[in-house]
């Protein structure tokens, strides 16, 4: 029979092997407590091109022939060859198409293309997506120049069905970046027509399904969007994260409740506090949301997932113990079952 002393150290032993690991709230596995090592900008840079490059869907077609092509998620693309150049001149032949499409949260962050749109008054905004599109035309390497435009159909139900208030945006990239690498993200600018938004038609396809039917006037990036609107006071929000991580080798974002076509970002950084924020004070006192810090430890992603409800001039804090490593398809997995 062991002694008082060897069931104590048993015991002692116990304790220590479970306070050693931790349980990831998202998975069903135990995972150690070993150090995040913190990441150069160019690796987490690097992490993001890869999710970006995993999602690329290419096609050909022929500009003497119908142009038209579906996408992976049942987007239909017409390129009319006639409204194509290169270098001014006619094309002929064959082409070839490069697309990438995004509908959820989840693509949304790892591609670091969140949903923040220029306001009237020249702050960013949360937009609701119908889905973000960049598309690239391209010949023997060389890059097309669209005359004319394409036409788009999307399928709603991809975002939850028809929604009458969607315009057509443009993506700029890296619009207030001030970090050497990593200047991936997107600001996107309503197109306007006549002084107006850029309307979208919603139709029928052939089999009956609902669309938005849309005209792109330019290859890159174009989004189906909207902006969205709470009555609820707003404040401005401050996060922290450990110490090693700032606005070169971290990112962090906001995934509101109940919009699985939203992803918001705290983009705005402050190199002498160390915190980050939003630009201009717009998130809703009382929302129920996540906060998700994200970055690279060799080759796999480092994140970290908070629920949080806003308070007035409140700052969230992110701890060394709240961070974890995932997979990339493991992490949109995880931000997509978000509520």
């Amino acid at each position: 029979m062991k002694n008082s002393k060897q069931i104590l150290g048993l015991f002692l032993m116990t304790v220590a092997l479970m306070t050693s690991c931790q349980k990831d709230e998202h998975g069903d596995n135990d995972i150690l407590d070993v150090t995040i090592e913190r990441a150069s900008p160019q690796d987490f840079t690097d992490l993001k091109a890869t999710a970006l490059e995993n999602l690329k869907q290419t096609f050909q077609i022929d500009v003497d022939g119908s142009g038209t092509f579906t996408t992976q998620k049942g987007v239909e693309i017409t390129i009319n060859g006639s409204c194509l150049a290169k270098n001014g001149n006619a094309v002929t032949g064959m082409v070839d198409v490069e697309v990438i499409e995004l509908f959820d949260r989840g693509t949304m962050l790892a591609t670091n293309k969140t949903t923040m749109g220029l306001s009237p008054t020249g702050g960013k905004e949360l937009l609701v997506t119908g889905g973000e599109f960049f598309i690239e035309a391209t010949q023997n390497g060389q890059l097309l120049q669209l005359i004319c435009p394409m036409q788009v159909f999307v399928p709603t139900a991809l975002t939850g069905g028809d929604d009458t208030g969607m315009t057509l945006w443009d993506g700029l990239i890296g619009m207030d970046c001030d970090i050497e690498t990593g200047c991936d993200d997107v600001t996107w600018v309503e197109q306007k027509r006549n002084g107006l938004g850029a309307g979208i038609d919603i139709g029928q396809g052939a089999a009956g399904q609902s669309l938005y039917m849309a005209l792109f006037n330019s290859f890159g990036w174009t989004n189906v969007d909207r902006f969205w609107n709470d009555p609820r006071p707003k404040t401005k929000l401050w996060a922290a994260v450990p110490e090693g991580f700032d606005n070169g080798n971290c990112a962090l974002y906001l995934s509101y409740n109940g919009e699985a076509g939203s992803l918001a970002n705290l983009d705005a950084y402050d190199p002498e506090t160390g915190l980050f924020s939003e630009h201009t004070g717009i998130i809703p006192i009382g929302l129920e949301c996540h906060v998700i810090f994200v970055s690279e430890d060799n080759g796999n992603w480092v994140y970290a997932i908070n629920p949080v409800t806003i308070i007035a001039d409140g700052t969230i804090v992110i701890e060394e113990s709240d961070l974890s490593t995932t997979t990339e398809s493991q992490l949109i997995t995880m931000i997509n079952a978000l509520p």
